[in-house]
């Protein structure tokens, strides 16, 4: 016999929804809900919105960090437009789950290392020379989330 989580998600969901609503109305279902898959669920959404505003963090250090460190004119604009695209989805999820705000602190400290690995990889592949020590970059919540962007580099005439 399968299982209806593991075989439709969005069936067993709806079902799951149901029998949730008679349970709650007093009416008794024709069968119990399914309390382990939906406690599952229920914990996959918590860990799903922190996943995502650790991305959002790291997506913009990345980027932040890019700005300052690359000696490149041209993929600027692009790398301003994911950061604000960026700040705008977590401002969005911060609506949403105002309890994740106490944790953006640690959330762009346990994200710095690993978005500052990234801007390095990306300024290797492109054989660009750092302007600054990427080791050295650290970036507040102020500066994740606010509205700042680093200056752009001189052009060489």
């Amino acid at each position: 016999m399968s299982d209806p989580y593991d075989e439709d998600t969005v069936r067993w969901s709806e079902r799951q929804a149901m029998l949730l609503r008679c349970v709650a109305s007093g009416e008794p279902p024709n069968e119990a809900p399914d309390w382990l898959n939906i406690i599952e669920e229920i914990e996959s959404v918590g860990r799903s919105e922190r996943s995502a505003l650790a991305s959002r963090v790291r997506t913009i250090i990345e980027h932040l960090a890019k700005l300052e460190a690359s000696p490149a004119i041209d993929p600027r604009a692009s790398w301003m437009e994911t950061v604000s695209w960026a700040r705008a989805d977590i401002e969005e999820l911060l609506e949403a789950s105002p309890s994740l705000k106490a944790t953006v602190d640690k959330v762009v400290a346990r994200e710095c290392s690993r978005a500052l690995r990234l801007a390095a990889v990306a300024l290797a592949a492109h054989r660009e020379t750092s302007r600054v020590p990427l080791e050295g970059l650290r970036y507040s919540s102020d500066q994740v989330l606010g509205p700042r962007l680093p200056e752009e580099p001189s052009r060489k005439a």
